[in-house]
């Protein structure tokens, strides 16, 4: 359910974003689509214990990688604050409903948390998610169609921008995500995984990775996608993080689909 951003003691000089936030979701109604999520708790996941099975990645710990999180997050959170309110309008305008979509994810070693979007599906995607199964042109535990039908005219446009993600940056302030890891599965994804698959999940989840900046639409075999993400943990540095955002940049401006 979306209420707010958790409050605090950390304030960022932006949080004009977060009173917008908090008082278009005080607007609000219930939000439907994060039922399908909750209903699912690590405690009813039977593979859970697989998630300790790993040790935590180099790059959760580094100091180096948390501070280019942070300085990216504020910046980040800064372009969101500007672009907020013109596109919690058009979000409205074309399908009424919540600005933000929020789901649980699973993140390092099976710790859960908040993500945070801008809603680019209409409003009760989640519940619409089991009827379309039969149409899920992806292999493995993920689920994606080319045209889905849940996604809104604003919502393409937000995907083919990334600008959807762009809330995410307050997960990476808060330290849930990083601006580069893996892809954060939900809990329904991580209820199917093998032991082995945890493995991606040693790193901090990330708004851009490897799958993202070198595979986007065009990877759709989830054993493809946990094969990148362990590559990325092999030649992981903080080099590398800055060379996958900025290919992130490229492939996005190059128009060559969304995640």
């Amino acid at each position: 359910m979306i209420t707010s951003f958790p409050k605090q003691s950390f304030k960022p000089a932006n949080h004009s974003i977060l009173r917008s936030i908090e008082e278009w979701n005080a607007t609000q109604s219930a939000n439907a689509n994060d039922v399908v999520s909750t209903q699912l708790t690590l405690n009813t996941i039977p593979n859970i214990a697989d998630a300790q099975a790993y040790s935590r990645h180099a790059s959760v710990s580094s100091k180096l990688k948390r501070a280019v999180d942070v300085v990216g997050a504020l910046v980040g959170l800064a372009v969101t604050s500007a672009l907020f309110v013109p596109l919690a309008i058009a979000v409205q305008l074309d399908n009424p409903g919540t600005v933000l979509y929020s789901q649980i994810r699973c993140g390092v070693r099976g710790r859960t948390f908040r993500i945070w979007k801008f809603r680019s599906m209409v409003q009760n995607a989640d519940g619409l998610k089991k009827s379309l199964q039969a149409q899920n042109q992806a292999s493995g535990h993920i689920f994606k169609i080319k045209d889905d039908p849940r996604i809104t005219r604003v919502g393409k446009f937000l995907r083919k921008t990334s600008l959807d993600e762009f809330p995410q940056f307050w997960n990476v302030l808060m330290g849930d995500m990083s601006l580069v890891g893996t892809r954060p599965p939900s809990l329904d994804e991580v209820a199917k995984y093998d032991r082995n698959h945890w493995q991606r999940l040693t790193v901090k989840p990330g708004i851009t990775g490897e799958w993202q900046a070198n595979g986007r639409s065009s990877v759709t075999d989830f054993e493809d996608i946990v094969k990148m993400d362990l590559d990325y943990q092999e030649k992981w540095s903080v080099l590398y993080d800055l060379q996958l955002i900025l290919k992130t940049v490229w492939v996005v401006f190059d128009k060559k689909g969304a995640c």
